[in-house]
């Protein structure tokens, strides 16, 4: 892509895990990052505190938008308005287990969301060059037949979530094919941070284990704890992001560690950091199983590597060290404020 002054990004689901990192990155490469958010009585910003904060960043310019991916004019309005170069669509409601229960809502946001989307690209394409990054998902390959899964890995997808995705994916191919618009599709295995949410297993047991090392929490009830996946650091993933929309040609690239692990492993690793045994404070709730399970995601990132360059760098024990003293930490600033014991339960 030419290099014309300062180029723009736009960002759905910049409050998020990703979306706050891939701010940041941006911002440090001298774009001026818009952000899109949905109107809400309070504020959900926490993510992007270190943007205002580090003086790093001073200078660089980054804007918050109100906005929807349920509103399809308001969303081009605002890519009208703002002529970005690079589209990031990361909003979703990505949370497997709650589109069983929200599925009209998941697929609204996640499949019509992304079709929104791509066609205000292609309102925009008509006047410059828009790059888009689709924020595909692993669930997408769901009953697998094979492992790893790659780029041409049948998708079977299991939840509503994922069926969705692959809707989002299938309408991203089409219109790079019909409209020439350059959009790639990211299959992201599980990537995980200090930054994730705290409904979703990973962050769960790590915020737990801080807090029952603290004595502020007693139990930690899950559901299947013998699913395998592939977990990679949230931070390396959004760099795949950017390069994905820096090549000549656009394409497809499944980002992962070509490595998995169970749940057991995690509560290994995440407890035995604090000097626990995990055993002794997670129960089984049957509520917590999925209708239909994903048994085992294994990614084959070998194009993303022979392409773009990229590669895992932070290993999956490094991974859940870094998240546990990051909410051990949490636990210690509670204990401080003066907050009581509580049992946490992970969906």
């Amino acid at each position: 892509m030419a290099e014309t002054g300062r180029r723009k990004a736009f960002i759905t689901g910049v409050t998020g895990q990703d979306g706050s990192y891939l701010a940041e990155l941006l911002l440090a490469k001298g774009y001026e990052v818009h952000g899109m958010v949905r109107r809400a009585s309070t504020f959900n910003t926490g993510r992007l505190e270190r943007i205002y904060q580090d003086p790093h960043e001073q200078g660089a310019e980054f804007k918050l938008h109100y906005g929807d991916l349920a509103d399809g004019q308001s969303l081009t309005n605002l890519v009208l308005d703002i002529e970005p170069d690079e589209i990031y669509n990361l909003g979703a409601q990505s949370h497997v287990r709650v589109s069983f229960d929200n599925p009209l809502y998941t697929v609204d946001v996640v499949a019509n969301g992304a079709l929104r989307v791509l066609e205000a690209a292609r309102q925009l394409n008509k006047r410059k060059e828009v790059r888009v990054y689709q924020a595909s998902s692993s669930e997408m390959y769901g009953e697998v037949r094979e492992a790893p899964q790659s780029e041409a890995t049948e998708f079977r997808p299991r939840s509503p979530y994922a069926c969705a995705k692959v809707f989002a994916f299938h309408q991203t191919v089409n219109y790079r094919e019909a409209y020439d618009l350059f959009a790639c599709n990211g299959i992201l295995f599980n990537h995980e941070s200090p930054r994730r949410g705290e409904t979703f297993v990973t962050r769960k047991i790590t915020r737990a284990a801080g807090r029952i090392k603290e004595g502020l929490q007693e139990k930690l009830y899950l559901g299947n704890l013998d699913s395998r996946r592939d977990w990679g650091y949230a931070k390396e993933y959004v760099e795949a992001m950017w390069l994905m929309l820096q090549r000549d040609e656009p394409d497809d690239y499944v980002v992962a560690t070509n490595e998995t692990h169970t749940i057991r492993e995690f509560l290994d690793v995440a407890f035995g950091t604090l000097g626990l045994d995990w055993e002794d404070y997670v129960e089984i709730d049957p509520r917590y199983f999925r209708p239909t399970e994903v048994e085992l995601l294994l990614g084959d990132y070998s194009k993303a590597r022979d392409l773009l360059g990229w590669e895992p760098k932070t290993t999956f024990a490094d991974l859940a060290r870094l998240m546990v003293e990051a909410d051990w930490e949490m636990a210690r600033v509670e204990v401080h404020a003066g907050s009581f014991p509580s049992t946490v339960r992970s969906e």
